[in-house]
């Protein structure tokens, strides 16, 4: 299916982009982030946007990029981390942020892909994330139940996508992106590789093609290092 593959970032956002949307963005910290896609969602101008992603990226890099032109409305996500603009801009009351135990943003994320609209888990009970939702007991132990989380597109990094949109991830990378593959109206996927239909392993794939509807090869590869831990070298 070659028509899904587009020729630039640009193109492959073109018509689905508008105020107001909801966007999932795949990414763990800086690893698997769609570095070539958030640049075009930022020269496209459109604001007021809902964004879900584990964080909002890093001082400079990522969907800071986003936060920076003032795009973003409201955050959902499970990790403020070293963005100070994030944090700057929740606490002022410039951002809604809806902050998530980890484990729970992915699951939200992956029953909104399932066509599950709402499961009860025991993380959060007790606390403020459980603050207005409903509690119930099961088998003597407290569950507060959580919604799923859809989107009108999702951004996505792979490594690897054959035409027909058949995607594999590497490593790290491989983190919210699948979830997030298949919870949104449209997806499009930034790949480092496209290769022809058949030629990837069927075993190796992460996330089949009837998920992705736009591929495009990405240009840029920047993947940035957080924080850089190194060993130091031993004395000869």
């Amino acid at each position: 299916m070659a028509d899904k593959i587009y020729d630039s970032p640009a193109a492959a956002l073109e018509g689905v982009l508008f105020d107001g949307m909801t966007i999932m963005s795949g990414g763990f910290g800086l690893s698997g982030n769609p570095e070539s896609l958030i640049p075009e969602i930022r020269r496209s101008g459109v604001k007021g946007l809902t964004v879900i992603s584990n964080n909002a990226g890093a001082d400079g890099f990522g969907l800071w990029m986003l936060l920076q032109t003032r795009q973003i409305a409201k955050m959902i996500a499970s990790y403020v981390g070293e963005n100070k603009l994030f944090e700057q801009q929740y606490l002022s009351g410039e951002l809604e942020l809806e902050l998530n135990p980890q484990g729970t943003l992915a699951e939200r994320i992956r029953a909104g892909g399932a066509g599950i609209p709402a499961f009860y888990t025991r993380t959060g009970v007790g606390t403020v994330v459980a603050e207005g939702k409903p509690v119930e007991e099961f088998e003597g132990h407290l569950y507060v139940r959580e919604t799923w989380l859809r989107a009108d597109l999702a951004i996505i990094k792979a490594w690897k996508a054959d035409t027909a949109g058949n995607l594999v991830f590497r490593r790290t990378a491989r983190n919210f992106n699948p979830n997030m593959a298949t919870a949104a109206k449209v997806t499009v996927v930034e790949v480092e590789e496209i290769v022809a239909a058949g030629s990837l392993d069927p075993e190796a794939i992460h996330t089949p093609g009837i998920y992705v509807d736009r591929i495009v090869t990405s240009t840029i590869n920047e993947k940035r290092i957080e924080k850089l831990t190194v060993r130091k070298r031993e004395a000869v």
